[in-house]
Protein backbone atom coordinates (compact mmCIF):
# COMPACT_ATOMS: atom_id res chain seq x y z
CA UNK A 1 0.00 0.00 0.00
CA UNK A 2 1.09 3.43 -0.70
CA UNK A 3 1.90 6.11 1.88
CA UNK A 4 0.16 9.50 1.85
CA UNK A 5 2.63 12.51 2.20
CA UNK A 6 3.26 13.96 4.99
CA UNK A 7 3.34 17.68 5.49
CA UNK A 8 4.86 20.25 8.96
CA UNK A 9 5.30 23.55 9.50
CA UNK A 10 4.41 26.05 10.97
CA UNK A 11 2.11 29.44 11.24
CA UNK A 12 3.25 31.63 9.17
CA UNK A 13 6.71 33.06 8.62
CA UNK A 14 6.60 36.84 10.28
CA UNK A 15 7.21 36.90 13.94
CA UNK A 16 10.10 39.03 15.64
CA UNK A 17 11.48 36.71 18.16
CA UNK A 18 12.43 34.23 15.64
CA UNK A 19 15.34 36.20 14.16
CA UNK A 20 18.64 35.14 16.09
CA UNK A 21 16.85 31.61 17.45
CA UNK A 22 15.61 30.11 13.65
CA UNK A 23 16.47 32.81 11.32
CA UNK A 24 20.25 33.97 10.42
CA UNK A 25 20.22 37.36 12.61
CA UNK A 26 21.08 39.53 9.29
CA UNK A 27 18.96 37.54 6.95
CA UNK A 28 16.53 40.13 4.88
CA UNK A 29 12.96 39.71 6.33
CA UNK A 30 12.06 39.57 2.49
CA UNK A 31 14.18 36.04 2.69
CA UNK A 32 12.03 34.91 5.72
CA UNK A 33 9.57 32.47 3.76
CA UNK A 34 12.02 30.82 1.55
CA UNK A 35 14.11 30.63 4.48
CA UNK A 36 11.68 28.78 6.11
CA UNK A 37 10.39 27.09 3.23
CA UNK A 38 13.82 25.51 3.01
CA UNK A 39 13.53 24.01 6.66
CA UNK A 40 9.94 22.70 6.81
CA UNK A 41 7.10 20.97 4.48
CA UNK A 42 4.22 23.01 5.13
CA UNK A 43 2.78 26.78 6.40
CA UNK A 44 -0.53 27.72 7.34
CA UNK A 45 -0.99 31.14 6.58
CA UNK A 46 -3.08 33.01 9.22
CA UNK A 47 -3.44 36.37 7.54
CA UNK A 48 -5.98 35.44 5.26
CA UNK A 49 -8.28 35.02 8.01
CA UNK A 50 -7.96 38.61 9.24
CA UNK A 51 -8.42 40.15 5.49
CA UNK A 52 -8.05 39.39 1.89
CA UNK A 53 -4.99 38.79 0.12
CA UNK A 54 -4.36 40.23 -3.11
CA UNK A 55 -3.47 37.85 -6.33
CA UNK A 56 -0.33 39.38 -6.56
CA UNK A 57 0.69 38.35 -3.14
CA UNK A 58 -0.42 34.87 -3.54
CA UNK A 59 2.00 34.20 -6.58
CA UNK A 60 4.29 35.99 -4.73
CA UNK A 61 4.63 33.20 -2.12
CA UNK A 62 3.90 30.30 -4.43
CA UNK A 63 7.53 31.50 -6.19
CA UNK A 64 9.26 31.81 -3.01
CA UNK A 65 9.37 28.05 -1.99
CA UNK A 66 10.37 25.10 -3.31
CA UNK A 67 8.85 22.59 -5.25
CA UNK A 68 6.32 20.19 -3.26
CA UNK A 69 6.22 22.45 -0.66
CA UNK A 70 2.12 23.77 0.11
CA UNK A 71 0.64 26.30 1.95
CA UNK A 72 -2.62 25.82 3.85
CA UNK A 73 -4.81 28.75 4.44
CA UNK A 74 -7.23 30.19 6.94
CA UNK A 75 -10.84 30.82 5.52
CA UNK A 76 -11.83 34.31 6.35
CA UNK A 77 -13.39 35.37 9.96
CA UNK A 78 -16.23 36.59 7.98
CA UNK A 79 -17.42 33.28 7.18
CA UNK A 80 -17.13 31.91 10.07
CA UNK A 81 -17.69 34.42 13.07
CA UNK A 82 -21.74 34.59 12.23
CA UNK A 83 -24.71 33.50 14.00
CA UNK A 84 -26.20 32.25 10.93
CA UNK A 85 -23.59 29.95 9.04
CA UNK A 86 -25.93 29.50 6.25
CA UNK A 87 -25.69 33.30 5.08
CA UNK A 88 -22.24 33.08 5.03
CA UNK A 89 -21.86 32.75 0.57
CA UNK A 90 -21.33 36.03 -0.09
CA UNK A 91 -17.69 35.65 1.86
CA UNK A 92 -16.41 32.44 0.81
CA UNK A 93 -16.72 33.06 -2.78
CA UNK A 94 -14.83 36.66 -2.47
CA UNK A 95 -12.33 34.74 -0.22
CA UNK A 96 -12.06 32.10 -3.54
CA UNK A 97 -12.38 35.54 -5.51
CA UNK A 98 -9.25 36.89 -4.14
CA UNK A 99 -6.78 35.33 -6.49
CA UNK A 100 -6.02 31.57 -3.51
CA UNK A 101 -5.91 29.45 -7.15
CA UNK A 102 -2.38 31.69 -7.86
CA UNK A 103 -0.71 29.45 -5.28
CA UNK A 104 -1.54 26.46 -7.84
CA UNK A 105 0.02 23.38 -6.97
CA UNK A 106 1.25 24.89 -3.75
CA UNK A 107 -2.64 25.28 -2.40
CA UNK A 108 -3.29 22.56 0.04
CA UNK A 109 -6.49 22.52 2.51
CA UNK A 110 -8.36 25.83 3.59
CA UNK A 111 -9.10 25.55 7.38
CA UNK A 112 -12.17 27.08 8.23
CA UNK A 113 -11.97 27.96 11.81
CA UNK A 114 -15.01 28.61 14.52
CA UNK A 115 -15.12 30.43 17.61
CA UNK A 116 -14.97 28.77 21.22
CA UNK A 117 -18.43 29.96 21.71
CA UNK A 118 -19.81 28.54 18.62
CA UNK A 119 -22.10 25.02 19.58
CA UNK A 120 -23.15 22.69 16.82
CA UNK A 121 -26.41 22.96 14.71
CA UNK A 122 -26.66 20.28 12.59
CA UNK A 123 -28.83 22.08 9.91
CA UNK A 124 -26.62 25.32 9.68
CA UNK A 125 -23.66 23.62 10.02
CA UNK A 126 -24.58 21.35 7.06
CA UNK A 127 -25.52 24.12 5.11
CA UNK A 128 -22.22 25.71 5.59
CA UNK A 129 -20.30 22.36 4.67
CA UNK A 130 -22.88 22.51 1.37
CA UNK A 131 -21.64 26.28 0.67
CA UNK A 132 -17.47 25.13 0.29
CA UNK A 133 -17.00 24.74 -3.07
CA UNK A 134 -14.99 21.05 -4.04
CA UNK A 135 -13.52 22.64 -7.63
CA UNK A 136 -12.91 25.78 -8.80
CA UNK A 137 -11.35 26.39 -12.69
CA UNK A 138 -10.69 22.86 -12.60
CA UNK A 139 -8.80 22.35 -9.48
CA UNK A 140 -9.51 20.45 -7.12
CA UNK A 141 -10.17 22.71 -3.60
CA UNK A 142 -9.58 20.57 -0.14
CA UNK A 143 -11.47 22.09 3.57
CA UNK A 144 -10.85 21.38 6.96
CA UNK A 145 -13.11 22.80 10.13
CA UNK A 146 -11.41 23.62 13.11
CA UNK A 147 -14.15 22.93 15.93
CA UNK A 148 -13.77 24.88 19.94
CA UNK A 149 -16.49 23.79 21.29
CA UNK A 150 -17.57 20.56 23.32
CA UNK A 151 -21.17 20.68 21.78
CA UNK A 152 -19.35 18.97 18.46
CA UNK A 153 -18.31 16.39 20.24
CA UNK A 154 -21.26 14.23 18.85
CA UNK A 155 -21.92 11.08 16.62
CA UNK A 156 -24.20 13.93 14.50
CA UNK A 157 -21.66 15.82 13.93
CA UNK A 158 -18.74 12.89 12.47
CA UNK A 159 -21.69 11.44 10.53
CA UNK A 160 -22.62 15.21 8.89
CA UNK A 161 -18.84 15.43 8.09
CA UNK A 162 -18.55 12.10 6.48
CA UNK A 163 -21.49 12.97 4.05
CA UNK A 164 -19.29 15.46 3.04
CA UNK A 165 -15.85 14.07 3.39
CA UNK A 166 -14.84 17.49 5.07
CA UNK A 167 -12.00 16.47 7.77
CA UNK A 168 -12.15 17.70 11.18
CA UNK A 169 -9.14 19.30 12.80
CA UNK A 170 -7.15 17.06 15.47
CA UNK A 171 -6.49 20.11 18.37
CA UNK A 172 -3.86 18.97 20.63
CA UNK A 173 -5.13 21.80 23.05
CA UNK A 174 -5.67 22.59 26.65
CA UNK A 175 -9.33 23.17 26.69
CA UNK A 176 -10.51 22.61 23.16
CA UNK A 177 -12.44 19.54 22.13
CA UNK A 178 -9.89 16.56 20.52
CA UNK A 179 -11.49 14.11 18.12
CA UNK A 180 -9.26 11.83 16.19
CA UNK A 181 -12.35 10.63 13.76
CA UNK A 182 -11.19 10.33 10.21
CA UNK A 183 -14.06 12.01 8.02
CA UNK A 184 -12.18 12.91 4.96
CA UNK A 185 -8.87 12.23 2.77
CA UNK A 186 -6.53 13.60 4.18
CA UNK A 187 -5.71 14.35 8.51
CA UNK A 188 -5.15 17.73 10.08
CA UNK A 189 -3.05 17.82 13.34
CA UNK A 190 -2.57 21.37 15.34
CA UNK A 191 -0.32 20.94 17.82
CA UNK A 192 -1.00 23.65 20.14
CA UNK A 193 0.51 22.65 23.57
CA UNK A 194 3.93 23.18 23.33
CA UNK A 195 6.53 25.44 25.59
CA UNK A 196 8.92 28.42 25.30
CA UNK A 197 10.91 26.57 27.85
CA UNK A 198 11.67 23.62 25.78
CA UNK A 199 13.89 23.85 22.71
CA UNK A 200 12.14 21.80 20.69
CA UNK A 201 8.75 22.98 21.55
CA UNK A 202 7.21 19.63 22.76
CA UNK A 203 9.76 17.59 24.44
CA UNK A 204 11.69 14.87 22.37
CA UNK A 205 9.39 11.73 23.80
CA UNK A 206 6.50 13.89 22.68
CA UNK A 207 7.50 14.38 19.47
CA UNK A 208 8.73 10.60 19.10
CA UNK A 209 4.92 9.81 19.90
CA UNK A 210 3.36 12.62 17.13
CA UNK A 211 5.84 10.92 14.89
CA UNK A 212 4.31 7.41 15.05
CA UNK A 213 1.06 8.95 14.97
CA UNK A 214 1.21 11.10 11.88
CA UNK A 215 3.04 8.11 9.84
CA UNK A 216 -0.21 5.69 11.39
CA UNK A 217 -2.34 8.29 9.24
CA UNK A 218 -0.52 8.22 6.33
CA UNK A 219 -0.24 4.56 6.65
CA UNK A 220 -3.94 4.68 6.59
CA UNK A 221 -4.53 4.07 10.15
CA UNK A 222 -5.69 5.84 13.27
CA UNK A 223 -3.27 6.02 16.22
CA UNK A 224 -5.24 3.65 18.76
CA UNK A 225 -3.93 6.11 21.60
CA UNK A 226 -6.06 9.48 20.37
CA UNK A 227 -9.89 9.87 21.36
CA UNK A 228 -12.92 9.14 18.55
CA UNK A 229 -16.24 10.16 18.76
CA UNK A 230 -17.63 8.00 16.02
CA UNK A 231 -17.84 4.00 15.31
CA UNK A 232 -16.52 2.54 13.23
CA UNK A 233 -12.90 3.17 12.17
CA UNK A 234 -12.35 5.16 8.96
CA UNK A 235 -11.87 2.80 5.94
CA UNK A 236 -7.82 2.03 5.93
CA UNK A 237 -6.52 4.02 3.05
CA UNK A 238 -2.95 6.26 2.17
CA UNK A 239 -3.87 9.76 3.76
CA UNK A 240 -2.22 13.47 3.54
CA UNK A 241 -1.42 14.29 6.98
CA UNK A 242 -0.87 17.91 7.68
CA UNK A 243 0.57 18.68 10.95
CA UNK A 244 1.72 22.64 12.41
CA UNK A 245 3.51 22.98 16.14
CA UNK A 246 1.58 26.49 16.21
CA UNK A 247 0.67 28.64 19.31
CA UNK A 248 1.84 27.36 22.15
CA UNK A 249 5.64 27.45 22.65
CA UNK A 250 6.12 29.40 19.22
CA UNK A 251 9.37 30.45 19.84
CA UNK A 252 10.83 27.51 19.25
CA UNK A 253 8.09 25.63 16.99
CA UNK A 254 10.37 25.51 13.96
CA UNK A 255 12.86 24.02 15.65
CA UNK A 256 10.37 21.61 16.94
CA UNK A 257 8.81 20.83 13.28
CA UNK A 258 12.23 20.36 11.76
CA UNK A 259 12.51 17.61 14.53
CA UNK A 260 8.97 16.65 13.58
CA UNK A 261 10.40 16.39 9.91
CA UNK A 262 13.44 14.31 10.80
CA UNK A 263 11.34 11.26 12.89
CA UNK A 264 8.86 10.83 10.51
CA UNK A 265 11.74 10.50 7.66
CA UNK A 266 13.23 8.27 9.31
CA UNK A 267 11.26 5.02 8.82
Amino acid sequence: MNKGKIYIGIGGWTFAPWRGVFYPEKLAQSKELGYAASKLTSIEINGTYYGSQKPASFRKWASEVPEGFIFSLKGPRFATNRKVLAEAGDSVRRFYDSGVLELGDKLGPVLWQFMPTKRFDEADFGAFLELLPRELNGRKLRHVVEVRHDSFCCDAFITLLKKFAVPVVYADHATYPAIADITGDFVYARLQTGQDSVKTAYPPKQLGQWAERLRTWADGGEPDDLPRIGKPAAKKKPRDVFAYIIHGGKVHAPAGAMDLIGRVSEK
